[in-house]
């Protein structure tokens, strides 16, 4: 033990070094500690999206493998076809599900596959969901080290396809995996998007500082995705709903004292789309919705009501 020596104090020095965070994205402040947001129609709002995804088959996974991607060698058509189940099958059990429980979804949507799928993009033309930008396809990563005008691109053609195909002014953006580079945050700011999903260390959206101005972020729950649980976690799907259902229960109390709370879901239709799982999707929509304080709203919906709130940074 005589030998270790200690760190000297040049060791935590470094510029960004301060109270908080180590960064100059938002200013540190704790959720209990902010302006409380009061929602108009309840206590918790209940945030349910709904991942729409394209896959290649000829995955590059380049500088990674993308999230839920292709794991077999070419042509991985078992996982290729599972995906691809959503988009044909396992949407239509989901949006049957969220109508039955007056749910209102945002879409995060690739942009690939909205070119793929007309069909399903004239269905969610007609029904009026916000679409969120969500990337490329799922192998079109955006990465620390991208060059910028490769990832600059990457974004002009998601949100062009997206804006031009949905007739909406696309608002919001989740990156492929939730994950992004450096420069991300300031290129969405750069064209026209006002909140990113990506970052997931809050209950509530808060302001987020970049080169080209300040985004929100929104956090959408990893925690409690399905993906998350049922497939990195390989919990069953009846620890899922009791999952949700717990989280449901923890937040409404903290709303009842704190202010609004947001509940939100990321829900993948090739996976409680299937048969044998969408029953515990309507198993919790069931339950939510049954709480007397709880209310459902889209994304941007939210973010409006909680900027009314919200006048300095959190």
């Amino acid at each position: 033990m005589s030998d270790q020596k200690t760190l000297g104090p040049e060791h935590l020095q470094y510029p960004e070094r301060r109270y908080g965070m180590d960064h100059n994205h938002y200013d540190w402040k704790m959720l209990t500690e902010r302006e409380p947001v009061h929602w108009r129609q309840g206590k918790l709002a209940l945030w349910v999206n709904v991942s729409l995804q394209f896959f290649p088959l000829n995955q590059r996974g380049v500088p990674f493998p993308p999230p839920g991607g292709m794991t077999m060698p070419y042509p991985d058509l078992r996982h290729y076809s599972l995906r691809d189940y959503g988009n044909r099958v396992g949407i239509y059990r989901i949006l049957k599900a969220l109508d039955k429980y007056s749910v209102t979804p945002s879409f995060a949507i690739n942009g690939e596959l909205a070119q793929r799928t007309p069909h399903l993009m004239h269905l969610l033309r007609e029904r009026g969901d916000e679409v969120i930008a969500h990337g490329w396809n799922m192998d079109a990563p955006h990465y620390g080290g991208q060059p910028l005008d490769t990832e600059k691109e990457l974004v002009s053609r998601t949100l062009d396809t997206l804006r031009e195909i949905s007739g909406q002014p696309i608002a919001g953006w989740l990156s492929p995996g939730k994950v992004h580079s450096e420069n991300t945050p300031s290129l969405l700011a750069g064209q026209g998007v006002e909140y990113f999903c990506d970052w997931v260390n809050d209950d509530m959206p808060y302001r987020f500082r970049t080169g080209n101005g300040d985004l929100w972020s929104m956090p959408l729950s990893t925690e409690l995705e399905d993906q998350f649980i049922l497939r990195n976690n390989l919990h069953s799907e009846t620890s899922y709903a009791e999952q949700v259902e717990d989280a449901c229960r923890f937040l409404l109390g903290e709303a009842q004292t704190q202010g609004g709370r947001i509940l939100a879901l990321n829900i993948h239709p090739w996976m409680l789309g299937q048969p044998h799982r969408i029953r515990y999707l309507e198993r919790v929509l069931e339950f939510i919705t049954a709480q007397p304080e709880v209310f459902s709203a889209s994304a941007g919906t939210l973010l409006k009501q909680c900027q009314q709130h919200i006048a300095e940074p959190a």
